[in-house]
């Protein structure tokens, strides 16, 4: 990549003000509540008889890919620009992704192991999401030799976790007491807020590129190329974890599947959402990352899960 071009991915900007800021937090947080409807208590009873995929899920998501991530971005070296392996990193920290569920119900995996990593993997994005990206974040920063006007990472934790457990935390109680309390309710509005979820991240991306999609058409190349290495690195971390443990078939998906679909919704709220990045350089390299993961991981989940679909390996 060209410096130009990272200098015109980068260049992307998207401003919001309070009222727009807070719309998108509104909506995520409805979006976590419409995840959480489908998490039952007892479902975890089950899974947790046999923890040995629900650690090793937690594995690959929470410690594994942020480190591969970060060795990723690392070894891309000047083929990415700084802001573009902070949006692969700040990606690789966010949770699972609530559309995980669905693959893994028409991939045939273990859907209440997909279910019960998205609920573990979320509710420890509270502490884990700012951590990892952190400290990944000045890990690439400091070994990468950038350009002086990148400024050393300095993420305010505590107001990243605060802003975190509102979207997540409040949310994810919520729709699991729901679930739980008013079973008949919570089944009936499953649906409807995976829609409202599809479509609010598709919102979200059309808001981020609206004003700049010359800017996009130009560096869509690179763009796809990076999130698509990126993805195959997540769900053969997955894979590779999994059978390299051994574990039944069907949970060997569901790893896959968890570890390549990310909450990319949250990283993007962050960004647009929040006042967190207001002190960056011309951060667009990390909005174009994160936006463009929440696209391709819809298509490479659909497409894995379609593998599996059709494989006659069931154990």
């Amino acid at each position: 990549m060209t410096q130009e071009t990272a200098a015109t991915i980068d260049a992307i900007q998207v401003q919001l003000n309070a009222g727009g800021m807070n719309t998108i937090n509104i909506v995520l947080a409805f979006v976590m509540f419409g995840v959480a409807l489908g998490i039952k208590p007892a479902i975890f009873i089950e899974v947790f008889k046999k923890p040995k995929s629900v650690l090793l899920g937690m594995l690959c998501q929470l410690i594994l890919l942020p480190i591969f991530t970060c060795l990723l971005a690392l070894a891309l070296g000047k083929a990415i620009s700084p802001m573009m392996a902070l949006g692969m990193i700040l990606v690789a920290s966010c949770p699972g992704g609530n559309i995980s569920n669905f693959m893994s119900s028409l991939g045939k995996a273990n859907v209440e192991l997909s279910v019960s990593l998205t609920a573990i993997s979320t509710a420890l994005a509270i502490f884990m999401t700012p951590l990892n990206f952190w400290l990944y974040g000045t890990v690439y920063l400091h070994f990468a030799g950038v350009a002086a006007d990148v400024p050393t990472l300095v993420i305010p934790l505590w107001d990243v976790f605060k802003t975190i457990f509102i979207l997540l935390g409040i949310p994810l109680t919520l729709g699991i007491l729901t679930s739980h309390f008013l079973p008949k309710v919570a089944e009936k509005l499953k649906k409807p807020f995976l829609w409202v979820s599809i479509v609010f991240f598709i919102a979200m991306v059309i808001l981020s590129f609206s004003g700049n999609m010359d800017a996009f058409m130009k560096c869509v190349k690179y763009i796809f190329l990076v999130v698509l290495v990126h993805n195959l690195l997540a769900l053969g971390i997955g894979f590779g974890v999994g059978s390299a443990a051994k574990v039944p078939f069907r949970d060997r998906r569901t790893l896959t599947i968890e570890t390549g679909i990310q909450n990319s919704g949250l990283g993007l709220a962050l960004m647009l959402g929040t006042n967190i990045f207001a002190g960056f350089p011309p951060h667009g390299g990390m909005l174009v990352i994160t936006a463009w993961w929440g696209i391709w991981h819809i298509v490479a989940g659909l497409t894995v899960a379609t593998v599996f679909n059709r494989s006659k390996k069931n154990v």
